[in-house]
């Protein structure tokens, strides 16, 4: 088996699947942290969460995001982008945000994140993913990247946004909503 360490970006470069060397503060390399650091969070809300059918989706969209992080790793000026992703996962969020958000009371305020363990990791998911998504769309400007990748972490987002709501509405807790302090 092959050491884990290698030293070779001891100075500050790794390499892509293209092959090439770049600086580890590269926008490629900023986007690919943060997905990576997106499916640690969902795998720690895994570990937290009871619901089988949220787990079981969790683990789907761990998958699709390493997908794309092959797509990221393997994105280069003079390659067109396709990405593996299935044509259909974007819908698929759709339809589970708007089949989760049929079980839940309609939303009329701001939700205070907090209420459950559960769901305060699917809370801190979803802002993973927005910045993700935010990095991303940064690379997307100057490498050719399929335009499905940001339109699926932007509605992943919203997805792990009702989930949250789900978990806590599924233990018994309402939403907590947003009151000023005066």
């Amino acid at each position: 088996m092959a050491k884990i360490y290698t030293r070779k970006g001891d100075g500050g470069q790794t390499r892509l699947f293209t092959g090439e060397r770049v600086s580890k503060d590269e926008g490629r390399l900023e986007a690919l942290g943060c997905i990576d650091e997106l499916v640690a969070f969902l795998g720690l809300s895994r570990s937290e969460i009871e619901d089988a059918e949220i787990r079981s989706r969790l683990t789907a969209i761990q998958s699709e995001l390493y997908l794309i992080l092959g797509d990221i790793a393997s994105a280069a000026q003079d390659k067109a982008s396709a990405t593996k992703l299935p044509g259909d996962a974007t819908d698929i969020l759709e339809s589970l945000i708007d089949a989760y958000d049929a079980k839940l009371p309609p939303l009329r305020d701001f939700i205070m994140p907090g209420d459950s363990h559960g769901s305060s990791t699917l809370h801190v998911a979803r802002t993973v993913c927005r910045r993700a998504e935010r990095r991303v769309v940064a690379v997307a400007r100057n490498f050719p990247l399929d335009k499905r990748v940001p339109a699926y972490l932007n509605r992943l987002s919203d997805l792990l946004f009702v989930m949250a709501r789900l978990v806590d509405h599924g233990s018994g807790r309402p939403d907590r909503t947003f009151k000023a302090a005066l």
